[in-house]
């Protein structure tokens, strides 16, 4: 137990809840610590068969890290700001790759530092309530916590445009693109915690088995809103698998005389007025790097990327801190970004944040996947 995190046992069952609803659950160093060390614990508890994830609050399970203090901390110097993103990366891996049942409730707003702690699990649950995304392009960031993997991974090149837009959707598309396994009313949700709390489970398979087979057995929520990305997916191929973003551009405008114009024209303008034009393009890199990575290696390459954009190197500009001030902090929505359009943006640009040192012996996630 720590301030904004409840880790409990109950049954044969640990729980680990997110109690810090007035910031949407948004993480902090003591938080992610506080999750690692109750998985470590429970890992070779004989007691625990499965962990339960879960927020606190009728607004969402993790909106993500705590990019306030990315933006203090950065602001006054402080270099320890990348012991924040190693433990956060390796709470990433550990969920991913841990020996039991990890069932995440992604109910309400889940996105970036929410989505790490959730899409390494072996069973991810949403409800109608549910809304996603990788948003932080507009913030001068990029999807990491393993974002770049995961995304990788989507098939053709929904990566691609989850990645650079950080558009929001809800429970269907995230099942549908593979960012979700079932969904569940968020009315029931509850129950299927009583229901594994209070179940005589032999082993870890069977906890598994119960969640699944009573997401299965239960109604559908009532009103749930179709997808909206099925219908999409060989318009946005057609276009986020073109050689870079320029070209992307391009294409888009093209786009906008023909079958998709409307779609089209939204997504030219939310590239051009509301993200980054930097770190759109370095996604746009990023996520089709870590199509020949595994997850160790992608959060390995994120923590050197981050060290980037929060120009830690001395050679990249403080991309992300800017996109904060402007975004959160200050809240006067005009970021001044180191480049005025897409168009601006150099390949040496994009390369510095691929080329950092560490790579080797010394990178603190060295050993992961090891």
């Amino acid at each position: 137990m720590t301030e904004f995190i409840r880790t409990e046992i109950r049954g044969r069952i640990g729980f680990i809840t997110l109690t810090r609803p007035k910031a949407l659950n948004a993480l902090s160093h003591d938080m992610i610590r506080a999750m690692a060390s109750a998985l470590d614990a429970w890992r070779d508890d004989p007691q625990v068969l499965g962990v339960v994830l879960q927020g606190e609050g009728e607004k969402g399970l993790c909106a993500g890290g705590d990019i306030r203090y990315f933006h203090e901390a950065v602001s006054v110097g402080r270099t320890d700001i990348m012991d924040f993103f190693t433990d956060e990366y390796r709470l990433n891996y550990a969920i991913a790759t841990y020996p039991k049942p990890y069932i995440a409730l992604m109910d309400g707003v889940v996105m970036g530092g929410g989505m790490g702690i959730s899409q390494g699990a072996a069973l991810r649950i949403v409800t109608e309530a549910t809304r996603m995304a990788m948003p932080e392009t507009a913030i001068g960031l990029f999807p990491d916590v393993g974002g770049g993997y995961f995304l990788a991974n989507l098939a053709g090149h929904l990566g691609e445009y989850l990645g650079t837009t950080g558009i929001v959707f809800g429970a269907v598309d995230a099942c549908e693109i593979g960012l979700a396994d079932v969904v569940l009313p968020r009315a029931l949700l509850p129950v299927l915690c009583d229901r594994l709390a209070n179940g005589a489970w032999d082993d870890s398979d069977a906890v598994l088995d119960a969640a699944r087979t009573f997401v299965r057995e239960s109604l559908p929520p009532a009103g749930l809103a179709p997808g909206k990305l099925a219908p999409l997916r060989d318009v946005i191929d057609s276009h986020f698998g073109l050689a870079d973003m320029p070209t992307i551009l391009k294409s888009l405008q093209r786009e906008a005389r023909c079958e998709y114009s409307g779609w089209a024209q939204e997504t030219e303008d939310l590239l051009r007025a509301k993200r980054s034009p930097l770190m759109v393009c370095v996604t746009l890199e990023q996520v089709r790097r870590a199509r020949h990575m595994s997850l160790a290696d992608d959060l390995r390459e994120e923590w050197l990327m981050m060290r980037s954009v929060f120009n830690l190197d001395g050679r990249s500009g403080a991309e992300g801190v800017e996109g904060i001030r402007a975004m959160v902090v200050d809240k006067d929505h005009k970021p001044r970004w180191q480049h005025e359009r897409i168009e601006d943006v150099k390949p040496a640009d994009i390369a510095r944040f691929f080329d950092g040192e560490r790579r080797g012996a010394d990178h603190p996630l060295r050993d992961l996947g090891q």
